[in-house]
């Protein structure tokens, strides 16, 4: 087995990539500056507390390390912040990359799998989307995490970096055994705006936009079970441990949800109706998002099990309702 480090493995999807690494007998160390992760969700682990932007602290970890492997998932992540506040994202996303790029070019290891997101493709020319796709990110967000893949890939060309950068589609839902989950409180994502709304913590979900070219004209998304895209990336990280060539893969499942079906099935989940406000478009969303993921089945032989919207749903309530003492003072 191998020894992994997981930069930001203390956010809501390293988390979960963490615990599936562990349960597949990995050692595992989680790097994280906390600023957006929980010490709580770190489990199986040693964690490190540090910041990607102090150079010497990831010198530090990986000099003295013996790491096969970087999992890399430490970015802001928030498209509309991004398009306020962009220098935060271009600091933190694409210096924070290149400084451990040039550490693990003087220290090791030569393996990273790259957490990055299907923002890179921007409006889509047509759907389903495979990664021949053109990349034309609509907001900073998306240009920071392409950035990264290039920067990644230009490694790969000059040393040897061997890397899969995974375009992650919209990850939805908590551990179905409830270990780990989301915990930022107020966070943008839809379904957690929809249990706040449900449990009392927002007064209405705004949605934004109601005039895309979708059946219900609200913007149409895969939605894939943060479960689901743990356990690609244990096979990702085992591809590449096994001596793959580098790859970049699609993660999603294929099947498009509506901002609107994702509130019924809360609805229908919490037994009452949500107060829904129709506000303009949000600068930097595309209309319809969805992978294709066939490369992705067919290299890692994974595939999405926690695909269904009810499933989604069951396991994100239950974790936030279980951990709804949280809400006011999660530790950081």
């Amino acid at each position: 087995m191998a020894k992994i480090l997981l930069t930001g493995g203390a956010g809501y999807i390293g988390s979960h990539v963490n615990l599936a690494l562990s349960e597949t007998g990995h050692e595992t160390v989680v790097f994280d500056n906390l600023s957006t992760g929980f010490r709580e969700l770190v489990i199986n682990s040693e964690l490190i507390v540090g910041d990607l932007l102090d150079k010497t602290a990831i010198d530090n970890v990986l000099k003295d390390g013996g790491f096969d492997l970087i999992a890399h998932f430490a970015a802001k992540t928030f498209v509309g912040e991004s398009v306020e506040n962009p220098s935060k994202y271009w600091l933190n996303n694409v210096v924070g990359t290149r400084n451990l790029l040039d550490s693990m070019a003087t220290y090791g290891p030569d393996k990273i799998v790259f957490s990055s997101s299907c923002s890179v493709y921007g409006e889509p020319i047509h759907t389903p989307i495979f990664e021949d796709h053109p990349l034309t990110p609509l907001n900073p967000y998306g240009k920071t995490k392409l950035v990264g893949e290039w920067m990644i890939e230009e490694e790969g060309a000059a040393n040897g970096l061997k890397f899969g950068s995974l375009r992650y589609f919209n990850a939805v839902g908590a551990d179905p055994e409830g270990r780990v989950g989301l915990l930022t409180p107020g966070h943008p994502q839809l379904l957690s705006v929809c249990l706040d709304t449900a449990l009392g913590h927002r007064q209405c979900i705004s949605v934004f936009g109601n005039d895309y070219p979708t059946p219900d004209g609200t913007g149409l998304r895969d939605f894939i079970h943060v479960s689901d895209l743990a356990t690609a990336h244990v096979a990702a990280a085992e591809k590449l441990l096994g001596g793959a060539e580098s790859f970049t893969l699609n993660l999603g499942v294929g099947r498009g949800f509506s901002v609107m079906e994702v509130i019924r099935a809360v609805e229908a989940k919490c037994g009452h109706s949500l107060l829904v406000k129709v506000v303009a478009r949000r600068e930097g969303d595309p209309a319809i998002s969805i992978a294709d993921s066939s490369a992705a089945f067919a290299l890692l032989d994974w595939k999405p099990r926690l695909t269904n919207i009810d499933t989604i749903v069951e396991t994100a309530y239950r974790w936030r309702t279980s951990n709804r003492d949280q809400d006011a003072n999660p530790t950081r």
